[in-house]
């Protein structure tokens, strides 16, 4: 396997492999050992939805050490951790909408880690088998709401709060990939995943220590330093490097 999205053609939901901008579906458990057609698909009527379906979406705080400064925050000493909605989700193409435009709500680009395999009590050495792959994300951020509350649930759990896609690559390794972001063309941010406080491997470890993962979880590794406002009307682009970019329109 390599990219993988998931998708609908009318009342349909499929998983398909992703090759030169051509899809073929895919048979079986998109975890296990799937076969896939030969044969593209029509791309007619097609929508890209997000890639999983994540019983849990899990955000990392504060592990860019740049970032960190920027919010005037101390390194945590361990991994921080918090979870977002699902229902938060949102696929490439889609409308981040603000609740709250009097608020200051912020962008903050994301590796997210999708889990292939029950995943409870593994070693950074082993967390690598448990991987299915890599996707681009985004975790939006109502910050007038977040200094507030002293906690990040609510405001980074809003409908449309946590962009996700298009398609996991099952065939990249994660520490050494260029992370930016782009609003209307604008580069905000401009990182390397070499500059993770906790590495992809690390951080699933020890949340498998905390809490069992299942296939199709989402880890949010954390965000480089830049953040910043968004408002109604931006396009916003998350390019990570060997993947498909994560493009979203704010309204």
């Amino acid at each position: 396997m390599a990219a993988i999205g998931r998708f609908q053609k009318g009342d349909e939901i499929f998983y398909a492999k992703v090759v030169d901008g051509e899809l073929f579906r895919l048979h079986g458990d998109v975890f296990g050992s799937p076969s896939f057609d030969k044969k593209p698909t029509s791309l007619k009527g097609l929508k890209t939805l997000v890639p999983v379906q994540p019983s849990k979406l899990i955000a990392i705080g504060l592990n860019y050490a740049d970032h960190a400064r920027e919010q005037n925050k101390a390194l945590p000493k361990e991994p921080l951790f918090w979870f977002k909605s699902p229902a938060s989700l949102l696929p490439d193409g889609g409308k981040i909408e603000i609740p709250f435009p009097d608020h200051r709500t912020d962008f903050e680009a994301e590796l997210a880690i999708v889990i292939g395999r029950r995943a409870r009590n593994v070693t950074p050495a082993a967390a690598s088998r448990y991987i299915f792959g890599y996707t681009a994300s985004e975790d939006i951020s109502d910050r007038t709401i977040q200094n507030a509350e002293g906690q990040n649930a609510r405001a980074k759990s809003f409908d449309t709060f946590t962009p996700l896609g298009p398609y996991v690559e099952t065939k990249i390794d994660p520490h050494d990939l260029t992370i930016q972001l782009f609003q209307n063309g604008q580069l905000r941010q401009n990182s390397n995943t070499n500059q993770l406080i906790h590495d992809t491997y690390k951080l699933v470890s020890f949340v498998s220590l905390n809490l069992t993962l299942y296939p199709g979880d989402v880890i949010l590794t954390g965000t480089p330093s830049g953040v910043g406002p968004i408002q109604s009307g931006d396009r916003l682009e998350v390019r990570i490097q060997g993947l498909a970019p994560l493009i979203n329109t704010v309204k």
